[in-house]
């Protein structure tokens, strides 16, 4: 009895994510799909990123958070996805207790610090349509900057405690994940102790990070509708839009998923639902960051364009 006793409370060191094995037919289909989608969606960010800080009438706040979210995209998605296709090729899903554990760490820290991030641009498109004498002053290269440092900062602090606590508890019973990444709700599931004080923590901090600053968006973009609307042209309001109907597709799509994920009622949703779900903020907001505003934004089109013509020329030279 204390042999079994003593097995029965060993520390795991690795846990196995299940990921997509309820459709094993389909492990080289999503390998493909997947690994496909990742390269597109780093170049793509990393080519807007490039386009931001090499052409010089894009040195405005307004693409210095859009190179800020391009790089937090490429780090979001590069933080899942390679280890997802490494499951789909090889079917080995272990992953360390530290691999998991950090994992989760990046994972809410760059979720969170997205959150704070896209609040900040929605502000900057609100000085700069309905408070434009004053957007100079009010968003220098200065008060940007140290938006974007304070959006990092508080999404560091917001996951950096409730990750430690978490990592903290026990873990000597079941060790599988249903799920094809270390998702804190599904890792809960796991610790050989009560876990209501970290679920309390997480649920306050989950929510804080995504209710206030949703308000704060959604605050920035009534006023700026309204201020729309109140425009005299057509030509006047048609431009005004375009330049924040860009950004309002990637608020949407993120908070969009966040919402069906953490608000509707967890019994209302099958593990397949989740694991769907997750892909669209993992997988599909990071793709169309660069898409949307390549595509939506005729100055993006216009420093791609002289970028592009540039390399050819260099190379024809």
């Amino acid at each position: 009895m204390a042999g079994l006793e003593k097995r029965n409370h060993t520390q795991i060191t690795e846990f196995l994510l299940v990921g997509f094995e309820t459709f094993p037919e389909l492990q080289i289909t999503l390998f493909v799909v997947f690994f496909i989608i990742y390269l597109g969606t780093v170049a793509g960010n990393l080519l807007l990123i490039l386009t931001v800080w090499t052409d010089h009438h894009l040195h405005t706040p307004m693409y210095f958070f859009l190179s800020n979210l391009s790089f937090l995209e490429t780090g979001y998605i590069s933080n899942i996805i390679p280890r997802l296709l490494v499951s789909l090729a090889t079917g080995d899903k272990t992953i360390s207790l530290l691999g998991c554990f950090l994992q989760l760490f990046v994972f809410s820290f760059l979720g969170a610090t997205e959150c704070f991030l896209l609040t900040g641009m929605s502000y900057d498109r609100y000085l700069a349509i309905c408070d434009p004498l004053h957007y100079a002053s009010n968003m220098s290269p200065r008060a940007s900057f140290w938006m974007a440092f304070a959006s990092w900062t508080l999404g560091f602090v917001a996951s950096f405690f409730t990750i430690i606590m978490a990592s903290m508890l026990p873990f000597c019973g079941p060790h599988e994940i249903n799920h094809f990444f270390c998702d804190l709700t599904a890792v809960l599931k796991l610790p050989c102790t009560d876990t209501s004080l970290i679920e309390m923590t997480a649920l306050i901090s989950s929510s804080t990070v995504l209710v206030i600053p949703f308000a704060l968006t959604i605050m920035s973009y009534v006023y700026i509708i309204l201020t729309i609307l109140r425009l005299p042209s057509n030509n006047g309001r048609k431009k005004a839009f375009s330049t924040c109907s860009s950004h309002l597709i990637v608020v949407s799509t993120f908070y969009g998923a966040l919402i069906i994920m953490y608000v509707v009622p967890s019994g209302n949703q099958s593990l397949d639902f989740n694991k769907a779900f997750s892909l669209l903020y993992i997988v599909v907001t990071p793709m169309l960051n660069p898409i949307v505003y390549s595509l939506r934004n005729q100055e993006v089109k216009d420093a791609l364009s002289r970028s592009l013509t540039k390399m050819w020329y260099s190379i024809k030279m």
